[in-house]
């Protein structure tokens, strides 16, 4: 039996009791993912992205290890959620505009000392101000850089567009606007190389594409080495009390981390290795987040059909952002009909086998999107789920 054969096996046990669809985390795989992190991380600590978690239980469980510290969060009432349920560090990771949000972080001292929110611009700090009714609450301020490489003297940008600030001059400058602004308090940095971290470089079946994608990335690390520590000396002549610099992302921890400018690593997709993580050289983690569908159809031979199972991930359109299905091994979509809202035929002599009811095992394409999709996740060690905890669905929450 195939170790991926054991799996299943294993999750089918487990799982036995309960009607799919159903969502399952191997704790196994979880942590054996995030002592991974930590070893490519050399030390330096882990704040955990919550959006590939979605999961309070287990974001709790992640921060419980040793090496792992705080939280990047992806929306403001998230940030004051989790804040308000004892979160201590809480870091914004992109820009709001939740007026209602800002004018409850200003006229509380506790979330005003957990959270720390993103600004790249002179006017997201007006509207912060504008929000603000009456609080007068201090707000902790990190400032971001824009990681992208830029070839052929900008005529040509690599990276997504987040941050305008570029230079180390441009985010000196921001923090100076800050410095200068009462009410507001610059404490950290942060550049999210997803270039890098965000993009695999052995597609199967794309050997050019690849190889270009690892010498783009080579030449990415190197520029944003040398243009992240001059925005480090350029801020900290700012702001010497700078608390951190963030960088990094699951697919770039182990360089990340060697930049002297950087003290912590932000990842989270790694401890569940959705199946977009199949394409990188830089590590290997063990898929631990599935979700099963039920067998409702046998249509011919060679042939079942589950129930619903679309669940596309979000960014450019794609056969690569569909989920994947993963066990039994062997089956593969009709290519008429791809992953469907409410029925998904899947192809391949391993549909033989499959009965009315039989569970099928899926992995996303991406990691706490599949969290909007189910309300718990049942968490599984060897061939037993040991508890069911709510996702951030499940505790009433869709905060994007």
């Amino acid at each position: 039996m195939t170790a991926r054969a054991a799996d299943r096996a294993r999750y089918d046990r487990a799982t036995a009791h309960l009607d799919a669809p159903v969502a399952i985390v191997d704790l196994e795989a979880f942590d054996a993912n995030a002592d991974d992190l930590l070893r490519r991380a050399g030390g330096k600590p882990v704040r955990v992205a919550s959006k590939s978690l979605r999961c309070r239980a287990l974001l709790e469980r992640a921060l419980a290890r040793d090496g792992f510290a705080g939280v990047m969060s992806f929306t403001l009432a998230e940030s004051l959620w989790l804040a308000r349920s004892g979160f201590e560090d809480v870091l914004l990771a992109y820009p709001s505009a939740d007026r209602a949000g800002y004018a409850e972080l200003t006229a509380d001292p506790k979330l005003a000392s957990a959270v720390t929110v993103m600004v790249d611009d002179p006017a997201q700090l007006d509207l912060v101000d504008a929000a603000r009714d009456g609080g007068r609450e201090v707000v902790r301020v990190c400032l971001e850089l824009d990681t992208s490489l830029k070839l052929f003297g900008g005529r040509v940008r690599v990276g997504a567009r987040r941050s305008p600030l570029h230079s180390p001059a441009e985010v000196a400058d921001l923090a100076r606007a800050v410095a200068r602004r009462p009410g507001f308090e610059v404490v950290g940095i942060m550049a999210y190389e997803g270039h890098v971290a965000g993009v695999g470089d052995a597609v199967a079946g794309r050997p050019l594409r690849s190889r270009a994608v690892r010498l783009m990335q080579a030449a990415a690390r190197r520029e944003l080495a040398e243009r992240r520590a001059a925005v480090v000396r350029a801020v900290r002549a700012v702001v010497p009390g700078l608390e951190f610099v963030n960088g990094g992302g699951t697919g770039s921890v182990q360089h990340t981390a060697a930049e002297d400018a950087v003290t912590e690593i932000a990842a989270g997709s790694g401890l569940y290795v959705p199946r977009l993580f199949d394409n990188y050289t830089s590590f290997r983690g063990r898929p631990a987040a599935l979700f099963a569908q039920p067998v409702v159809r046998r249509p011919g031979v060679g042939a079942v059909t589950v129930l619903g199972g679309g669940y596309p991930a979000s960014g450019a359109a794609g056969a690569d952002r569909l989920p994947v299905p993963y066990l039994p091994e062997g089956l593969r979509y009709d290519p008429q009909e791809g992953a469907g809202e409410v029925q998904t035929p899947l192809l391949g002599s391993p549909a033989d086998d499959l009965l009315i009811g039989d569970k099928v095992w899926f992995r996303h394409a991406k990691a706490g999107e599949l969290c909007e999709r189910f309300d718990a996740l049942h968490l599984v060690e060897g061939d037993a789920v040991t508890a069911t905890v709510p996702t951030y669905r499940g505790e009433g929450h869709t905060f994007l």
